[in-house]
């Protein structure tokens, strides 16, 4: 297992108990030099965010013995599913270790922007404790257009349905049991239409940059967006133009185009190699956080637990539901 916390550490132990699993934790991040250190292992865990390797690299892994690459995480981007496909690996991620956790974020996030949370707070540290251009909307009056309505998506819509927002939703799969709570749209609609844009897609090439320049140039200049998702489905670069342009009035994002290296990290008292985030950090309509949407007691035991059931699940030579393939 790699890329392994201390914070992991006890449900690792409990679960590998249960299945009566053989386990050696890494901190690090796994690279193709590991690989001729995973002699005598059948699954390899991660919970990285970089890429694994090449195409020759899976054929190494499979010829060591790894049958089976379990990713703790939910995205998958990271994985070369061909490659794995093609050399016999299977490949297993946790689509939905707390939905609640992000969504819980998404809302966070919302509300200090709408609040007007760090701009006041940055007055008082000047010793400014007025109130002039901090009065704010309330959420029930707002309308909420929701990006990929999987299962965080859902937990999204239902945690702004229970205060009063209108919900309009994009996404090619209509789910019935979210009709009392929402309407689907198509994406220009829900662009124009909402105050609040936050996208829950996952990441691949039909995503890549979904939320760019033209997107942003859709919103209300009013709007507040909000990236809980991967970073790279909304372009940075048009982000901060939509900012600085006043094309939106603020943005809320958990995760960062090139931000592997940094978030996570303790990078204190070191350069940060990401301009673009240091220019959103210094923006007071700006709420940043360092990819922890995820990070909750109950996310961390839920990802860990999946990932060994998982496992067994295909030592037994049985089919995973969390299987993913090209």
């Amino acid at each position: 297992m790699y890329s392994v916390r201390p914070d992991e550490q006890a449900a690792i132990k409990k679960n590998a108990a249960e299945i009566n699993a053989t386990v050696t934790t890494v901190a690090h991040d796994f690279t193709p030099a590991d690989i001729s250190s995973l002699k005598g292992a059948d699954v390899l865990c991660l919970a990285q965010h970089g890429a694994i390797g090449t195409a020759e690299d899976y054929a190494k892994l499979a010829a060591i013995g790894i049958k089976h690459i379990a990713l703790r995480i939910t995205g998958y981007d990271i994985i070369d599913l061909k490659a794995a496909q093609a050399n016999g690996i299977k490949v297993t991620n946790v689509p939905a270790y707390s939905p609640r956790s992000v969504g819980e974020m998404t809302l966070t996030h919302a509300m200090v922007l709408l609040r007007h949370l760090n701009e006041s707070k940055a007055r008082m540290l000047q010793g400014d404790f007025s109130w002039g251009g901090l009065e704010a909307d309330e959420i029930h009056t707002l309308t909420v257009g929701i990006i990929g309505v999987g299962k965080i998506g859902s937990a999204v819509a239902r945690l702004f349905d229970a205060l009063g927002a209108t919900i309009i939703a994009n996404d090619p799969i209509h789910r019935p049991e979210l009709s009392d709570i929402l309407t689907y749209v198509d994406k220009d609609t829900l662009l124009k239409t909402a105050d609040i844009v936050t996208v829950h897609t996952p990441l691949d090439d039909t995503t890549h940059h979904l939320i760019d320049a033209d997107a942003f140039a859709k919103m209300k200049n009013t709007a507040i967006f909000l990236n809980c998702a991967r970073g790279p489905i909304s372009d940075t670069g048009a982000l901060i133009n939509a900012l600085e342009t006043k094309q939106i009035a603020a943005a809320g994002i958990d995760s960062i185009e090139d931000e592997n290296g940094i978030f996570g990290d303790n990078l204190k008292g070191q350069d940060v190699p990401n301009p673009r985030l240091l220019k959103l950090l210094q923006m007071p309509n700006v709420s940043v956080s360092p990819h922890m949407a995820f990070y909750t007691k109950p996310a961390v035991e839920n990802m860990v637990a999946i990932a060994f059931h998982d496992a067994d699940v295909i030592a037994q030579g049985q089919i995973s539901e969390h299987e993913v393939t090209a």
